[in-house]
């Protein structure tokens, strides 16, 4: 009988069904609860219009810069202009970058949180951040009481 129980409990071969597996590891147990199907549905397009404009803002610099280019050679005593359009090419590389960036992280921080690996801030941390800041609040406001008499004491003399 004991021999029967400890069979069951470690059965050498193990059958396994075609949804189980090293694919089955890899899906969540059970099925998105109702604000992980909200987020993914508010932040995907959000990702994805970000994704868009970053991609849009690249192709209107490099085209901006193609037409540029050329009037740099042909009107290069005219300086002005010419720091207008190299301030406009690097604003629209810096936008076109940040909007990349934006995208990737939302659609990163959507697939961590649909696998439910978003990370929290553990309490002790966030009892030193607490304990930090009432410390700060009570130095900043010690000195604007120091200030203000200082202030009080040059006036009256």
């Amino acid at each position: 009988m004991a021999e029967h129980q400890q069979l069951q409990r470690h059965p050498q071969h193990q059958e396994l069904h075609p949804t189980e597996g090293p694919i089955k590891s890899l899906l969540p147990d059970k099925g998105p609860s109702a604000s992980q199907v909200v987020a993914v549905a508010t932040l995907f397009p959000i990702g994805g219009i970000l994704l868009t404009l970053s991609g849009l803002t690249l192709t209107a610099t490099v085209i901006g810069l193609a037409i540029a280019t050329p009037l740099f050679v042909i009107f290069s005593p005219v300086i002005i202009p010419a720091a207008i359009v190299i301030g406009l090419a690097v604003t629209g590389f810096l936008a076109s970058g940040a909007f990349g960036l934006t995208a990737l992280s939302s659609l990163s921080w959507i697939l961590n949180y649909v696998r439910g690996t978003t990370a929290t801030v553990p309490e002790l941390h966030l009892d030193y951040a607490k304990r930090r800041m009432h410390e700060v609040a009570g130095q900043v406001g010690q000195r604007t009481k120091e200030l203000g008499q200082g202030i009080q004491s040059k006036s009256q003399t």
